[in-house]
């Protein structure tokens, strides 16, 4: 019998996205799994629109939005109660490949020092396109201070052929072991959203357990459906720095402030005030910085 595994897909005023994400999950070949819908206090209806359109299925309502992290821990909490041998995180604002979560087990069974596996992240619409890659696995530069998605806005031209180790899984589809959970926790909520799988991946890398990129699982995700105003911009600086301060060596971390100060930051603000005329994330750019450094 294959591993059970737990899909938890987080919505937060997505029903039209989470919707689209869910009726792909019907045509995965994949035989032992189900499904977790944790909401993550929507005010949109969405709750009572998926009670109406998958009656039976399985809905975690949040009193709030918990951020990615903690809404997403509600989920595997009760996956973990129920027995499963893998938890899938799942974006609500993607759609899958039927062979996707076949492909991510396979890969995982077949490696015992495995803990996370992700799939190769194609943008959902590229103008009109749908073979440009978003993700193909993630690079850590710890001198900087910078993670790459590798493969970002390229044509999937055959190159990403071969499962391969990388530092980090995209949180959109990540794939992780229960008995790697029970080792090194949960979501650190702390990050609330961004970074945190990151975290993750990280926190499995020094238990001893690699990071993997799966070429054949394949989904296509909407990127960033679901930030405005500023969100992304403050959580992002906030919690590279306090990844950096949890992780980089002393050498690192000094490499990492002076190229900060002497390039990122000016570059960001340029971008933000100059370019895009946007003084909302400029604004929240500057509070990410100090609460990351505070």
């Amino acid at each position: 019998m294959e591993p059970k595994v737990a899909i938890i897909i987080l919505n937060w005023n997505g029903k039209k996205d989470t919707i689209e994400c869910l009726e792909s999950l019907k045509h995965i070949t994949y035989p032992n799994y189900e499904l977790l819908l944790v909401d993550n206090g929507s005010t949109d209806g969405s709750v009572e629109c998926f009670r109406e359109r998958y009656p039976g299925m399985e809905i975690i309502e949040n009193s709030e939005n918990l951020g990615f992290a903690e809404g997403n821990n509600v989920g595997i909490r009760m996956a973990m109660e129920k027995g499963v041998d893998y938890v899938l995180l799942l974006n609500n604002d993607t759609v899958v490949d039927p062979e996707f979560l076949g492909e991510l087990v396979k890969v995982v069974e077949g490696d015992e020092m495995i803990g996370f596996a992700g799939p190769l992240v194609y943008y959902y619409n590229y103008n009109g396109r749908k073979d440009i890659i978003t993700h193909a696995g993630g690079k850590l530069d710890m001198w900087k201070g910078n993670s790459y998605s590798v493969g970002r806005n390229k044509i999937d031209d055959g190159r990403y052929k071969k499962v391969k180790e990388v530092d980090y899984v995209e949180g959109s589809c990540i794939l992780i072991k229960k008995d790697l959970i029970n080792r090194i926790g949960l979501l650190d909520p702390v990050f609330f959203t961004y970074w945190e799988e990151t975290d993750w991946c990280m926190r499995g890398y020094r238990a001893g357990f690699k990071s993997v990129f799966v070429p054949d699982a394949k989904i296509w995700h909407k990127v960033a459906r679901s930030n405005k105003n500023g969100i992304r911009e403050f959580y992002m600086v906030r919690n590279k720095i306090w990844f950096m301060k949890k992780y980089a060596s002393k050498l690192q971390y000094f490499s990492f402030i002076t190229y900060f100060l002497l390039f990122r930051f000016w570059k960001t603000n340029g971008i933000l005030l100059i370019y895009q005329k946007d003084f909302k994330s400029f604004t929240s750019f500057l509070k990410g910085i100090f609460a990351g450094f505070m």
